[in-house]
């Protein structure tokens, strides 16, 4: 009977709590829109719902009390609701979430007519922000980008030149630009790197594929935008940070020191960054001699934001010396060697580098000075229901590149380059949902060599002008865009005679009519290069979070200042280049496909690409009737541009898995592939599979990284993460081989872990924030096949085996950053 009674009592005190029990109901809504599969979660009750199609929810069987209600989703601010429940409560609530940028709804200015958010652009675009920037330590602001954006490469000399290459296509075809406007230094050279500050970089964003319509020329393969930092702070106070960076491997020390001011209407930026590093290593090579490298940096930036629009102006000024390796070596020891004569110089019994040379932070007599300066101003004025978008910017590149031991003074290469640039566009007001866009912009530019000994490009001057039109609009489901622009380059240049300097028993240039005793090396020339560009696209929104774009572009390229007008010793690059002048533009015609899932637990990005060039243009070595190399300058090989069809394909797909149960973890997959193939039927006819494909093709690249972040703060601790990557580049063995321009590269698995975290005050304020990163944990020995140093090579036969020059080994860095 006692256990009858038991069971009884709990029966009803069971349904005495099921009538106490309530339920919450409630739709999820921002910009008037359901926002599907937003979390609605009661941590305290360990329940919760996820919001339908037309964001609506239901949490039944609640205990009345007082909770906190979390509602959170990607590409929304979360948001905290504290409610309390009564006794049978059908509790109601309407919720409203802010648009967050996150990857779906970041806003791009870039390849665009006016600022887009991403999700409605065709074309490809991706974006690189300051944090994961810094979580990515390196030693320049392109390797920054290769690490952290799929299909986004570089060719490399030494850690502090990256060139970088998009889907396969590089140098003039990717159009650089800091802060909108061109970056315009000597970027035709494989030893030219990319003059920015890495440490006054907010963001990069990147478009993969032609950008010609709104930039012109040399935006063939794409574009990559470097935007400079401009932190927000409170009126009439200085605000700043402190940064320092330090890597192991080659002792790289980097220093950076910016302030900002605002006062009533008006914002200043300052910083100032001082880099320098000695020999890096590799346990092959040991230190690699000529890699050691000194950077500094200053900019400004001054904004005003007033009813009429906004109005920037900036000045940066850039300064780096750089060694210039060239890979000679001790045939039997396979240390590495100086040169220290000239005209007597003998690879063979060129002296051994003394072990204290290799961790100076002295550069050698032998390195490249370049110096780069660059004022602009960019506006948007409002007028009316439009507004009129200004830029106009000067910039000045001067380049010297010393070669001469003997003459450690007297500069083998001198080139002074000046750039104006201008672009304006006029954002129509909409008319039936139609956005248009109409501008013109180009440049002029004028390059002088001064006192060098080796003129490897005439003297010449270029002028671009492009006028184009752009419109989108949104019809339902579908964002449709495209336009249509016209392209004009002229380029000049007269007479360029070269003959001996009787002061240093060298080369000199001759002016007109002062020419006795030197020949002509550049025989005036005068054209005038035109092209038609466009694209089309739509991105059909098949939800608020899954997407479907696809786009068809054709690209434009006229042919650059050493493609068709070089004669000379490169001596940075230790290569003779020959040009043609007859030298068609580069036309492409590539074909996008993309899927875009933003969903709950997971982002799946796809994305196919096929590109179709006529007239590309390429090196190739020149060889004699007699198949031996033809050697113009001792020691230095010749090349000679070709041109020809030519095809690239290939995929991106990213898969990062951010599950909703364990919040606090993170799983990025990529996988980029490409593949060049040369069209040159004559040329595959004579040499089979080594004509085969084109130069510098990423292999397939791999990259996993798995990242653990604290849910929340410990003591002083904040913002605490860890993470682990695996990067995998496979072979390559589909490589331009004819005349051994490229050789087979062996695939790699690299290793790298990070962590970091921010210190915070007792008013939880960040003081400091700390990254650390140990790449190539287990210092594996490797090359990479866009790596020029990988070809310094002088023999035929090696003792141990190993050709050309290997990549960093292990490196440990840390990177503190102090914000006051």
């Amino acid at each position: 009977m006692k256990h009858l009674f038991t069971l009884i009592g709990v029966l009803i005190l069971a349904l005495s709590l099921q009538a106490q029990q309530a339920t919450i109901t409630g739709k999820v809504t921002a910009n008037g829109k359901p926002v599907q599969f937003a979390n609605i979660t009661i941590p305290a009750l360990k329940t919760g719902a996820i919001a339908d199609q037309q964001g609506l929810f239901v949490i039944h069987n609640l205990q009345p009390g007082s909770y906190d209600i979390k509602i959170s989703m990607i590409g929304y601010q979360p948001l905290t609701l504290k409610k309390s429940i009564s006794n049978k409560q059908n509790l109601s609530l309407d919720i409203t979430l802010e648009e967050d940028l996150s990857k779906l709804n970041e806003v791009v200015v870039t390849g665009v007519s006016r600022a887009t958010v991403v999700r409605k652009n065709p074309i490809p675009i991706a974006v690189i922000g300051k944090r994961d920037m810094n979580m990515h330590v390196n030693n320049n602001i392109i390797d920054a980008i290769v690490k952290g954006i799929p299909g986004v490469s570089a060719v490399t000399t030494g850690p502090n030149i990256s060139k970088p290459f998009i889907r396969g296509l590089g140098y003039n075809r990717v159009l650089t630009l800091f802060d909108g406007v061109r970056q315009e230094g000597q970027q035709w050279g494989d030893e030219h790197g990319i003059e920015v500050d890495q440490y006054g970089i907010a963001r990069a964003e990147v478009v993969k594929g032609p950008a010609s319509l709104t930039y012109g020329s040399d935006a063939l393969a794409g574009v990559i935008n470097m935007i400079p930092d401009i932190p927000e702070t409170e009126q009439g106070k200085l605000k700043g940070n402190f940064l320092t960076d330090y890597h192991t491997n080659n002792g790289m020390i980097g220093s950076s020191l910016g302030l900002v001011y605002n006062k009533n209407d008006w914002k200043y930026v300052v910083r100032g960054t001082v880099k320098a590093a000695h020999n890096y290593k590799n346990k092959v090579d040991g230190y690699v001699y000529g890699t050691a490298f000194r950077e500094y940096n200053l900019s400004a930036l001054a904004r005003v934001d007033k009813s009429w629009g906004h109005s920037l102006w900036g000045i940066t000024l850039y300064d780096n010396t750089q060694e210039i390796p060239d890979g000679s070596r001790d045939s039997l020891t396979r240390k590495f060697t100086r040169q220290v004569l000239d005209a007597d110089d003998n690879i063979k019994n060129r002296p051994i580098v003394p072990d204290n040379q290799l961790r100076t932070y002295t550069l050698n007599p032998l390195h490249q000075h370049i110096q780069h300066y660059r004022a602009y101003n960019r506006g948007r004025y409002i007028l009316g229901k439009g507004d009129i978008n200004t830029t106009i910017g000067v910039q000045k590149s001067i380049r010297r590149e010393y070669n001469h031991p003997e003459m450690p003074a007297q500069p083998g290469l001198y080139v002074v380059l000046n750039t104006l640039n201008y672009d304006l566009r006029y954002n129509l007001p909409a008319m039936s949902g139609v956005e248009t866009t109409v501008g013109v912009n180009g440049m002029y530019q004028r390059n002088r060599s001064k006192n060098a000994t080796d003129f490897p490009i005439p003297d010449y001057d270029l002028f671009d002008i492009g006028g184009f039109f752009f419109a989108k609009k949104t019809v339902g489901q579908f964002d449709i865009s495209g336009g249509l622009r016209y392209d004009s380059r002229h380029i000049k240049w007269n007479d360029f005679y070269v003959g001996p300097n009787k002061d240093n028993g060298f080369d000199k240039k001759y002016n007109l009519p002062d020419t006795a005793g030197a020949t002509l090396q550049f025989p005036a020339f005068r054209h005038n290069y035109t092209g038609i560009s466009g694209s089309l696209g739509v991105t059909w929104n098949l939800s608020q979070r899954v997407l479907l774009k696809a786009n068809i572009a054709r690209g434009y390229r006229a042919p650059n200042i050493t493609e068709i007008g070089s004669n000379g010793l490169d001596p940075g690059a230790h290569i003779v280049y020959l040009g043609n002048r007859e030298f068609k533009p580069e036309f492409s015609l590539q074909q996008d496909l993309g899927f875009l899932a933003y969903l709950p637990d997971l982002d799946i990005s796809v994305e196919v690409f096929n590109n179709n060039i006529n007239n590309y243009i390429y090196q190739a070595r020149l060889y004699d009737a007699n198949g031996e190399p033809v050697v113009i300058v001792p020691g230095n090989a010749t090349y000679r541009y070709q041109q020809s069809s030519a095809r690239l394909y290939g995929a991106e797909v990213s898969v990062n898995l951010h599950p909703r149960a364990v919040s606090w973890l993170t799983l990025d997959n990529s996988v980029a592939y490409t593949e060049g193939l040369n069209r040159n039927k004559i040329l595959i006819a004579q040499h089979g599979d080594a004509a085969r494909y084109l130069p510098f093709i990423p292999p397939l690249h791999i990259r996993s990284a798995l990242k653990a972040t604290a849910p929340r703060n410990f003591g002083m601790l904040s913002k605490t993460y860890v993470r682990a990557e695996v990067d995998h580049y496979s072979a390559q063995s589909h490589f331009y081989g004819v005349d051994n321009t490229e050789t087979y590269t062996a695939g790699y698995t690299l290793i790298n872990f990070g962590a970091g975290t921010g210190f915070s005050n007792k008013k939880g304020k960040t003081v400091l924030e700390l990254f650390l990163q140990l790449d190539n944990v287990f210092d594996v020995a490797y090359q990479a096949n866009m790596n020029r140093l990988k070809y310094f090579e002088y023999y035929s036969a090696s003792p141990n085996g190993r050709y050309g020059i290997y990549n960093m080994g292990r490196n440990f860095s840390a990177k503190v950053i102090v914000p006051f």
